[in-house]
Order: structure tokens, then C-alpha cells, then sequence
């Protein structure tokens, strides 16, 4: 299990070293990782799909050449998938936005940026955005 996310909230299944690997049959928010120094792995592509055994895994999916690019050579990429209970097309693409935000991932193609700017909500009020009013100390 590897743990990716912000504050690391995703358990995902793996790393499993990707040349060879056999993918599961499931839905899934899927990241290519390449091995790094000792333990260490760097996110290089996130994407999500409805069935993982249609992607190409492993080397016949569209951006695979510029994963073994990016990690030096095939046997350094790993994969590591994340299946996500009950969760539908939009959950698993809302997570792969998510991911691909955090680690910028250098062989997706789609960018997002993690910053956001306050006129983006605009203003609100509601009852539970009123300063706090009571004590911090529960005694």
C-alpha cells in the first residue's frame, strides 16, 4: 500500500512493478510511479479509468513511452491503483484532478493548478462562519 493525496488520504493498492503487472478488471483511479533513490517513488502520470484491463497496461497505453522516458528504462515504473467504493466517473476523475494538482505530474498532458483566489466563491455568510464562541480550553 502506498498512501497518495493531500495529507496522504489515499490508500492506494501497490506499488507493483509495472512490466509486470496484470491489472484488475475494476474501476479505478490508476498512477504510474517511477523509482527514485532507495524507496522513494515519484508520481510521473495519474489517470483514472472504467475498467483497468482496457488502459494498455502495461506498455501499450498512449503516454507509456514517456513514462520509461522520464523513469530511465521500463523496470524502474511501478503502478499503484486506487479503487474507489460506490464511487462513480466523476469521483475518480475529481480524484485524478486532485492528484495530478498536487504532484504535477511531468508525462500527463492536462495541468491543473493547486491555487485557488477568494473572488473564485466570492462572499458568504452563513451561521457556522461566525467567530468562534467559546473557550479553547474545555475546562
Amino acid at each position: 500500500m502506498i498512501r497518495l493525496g493531500s495529507l496522504a488520504g489515499y490508500a492506494f493498492e501497490g506499488p507493483r512493478a509495472l512490466a509486470g503487472w496484470t491489472p484488475p478488471a475494476r474501476a479505478a483511479v490508476y498512477a504510474i510511479l517511477a523509482k527514485e533513490k532507495g524507496s522513494e517513488f515519484a508520481v510521473i502520470y495519474v489517470g483514472h479509468a472504467d475498467d483497468l484491463t482496457t488502459v494498455g497496461f502495461p506498455f501499450r497505453h498512449a503516454r507509456s513511452s514517456a513514462w520509461v522516458n522520464r523513469a530511465g528504462g521500463k523496470y524502474n515504473l511501478h503502478a499503484a491503483w486506487l479503487e474507489v467504493p460506490g464511487g462513480t466517473r466523476a469521483h475518480r476523475e475529481q480524484i485524478s484532478r486532485e492528484l495530478m494538482a498536487i504532484y504535477n505530474p511531468s508525462c500527463n498532458e492536462e495541468k491543473f493548478d493547486k491555487a485557488w483566489k477568494a473572488e473564485w466563491i466570492g462572499e458568504y455568510a452563513t451561521p457556522v462562519t461566525d467567530a468562534l464562541t467559546t473557550g479553547r480550553d474545555p475546562d
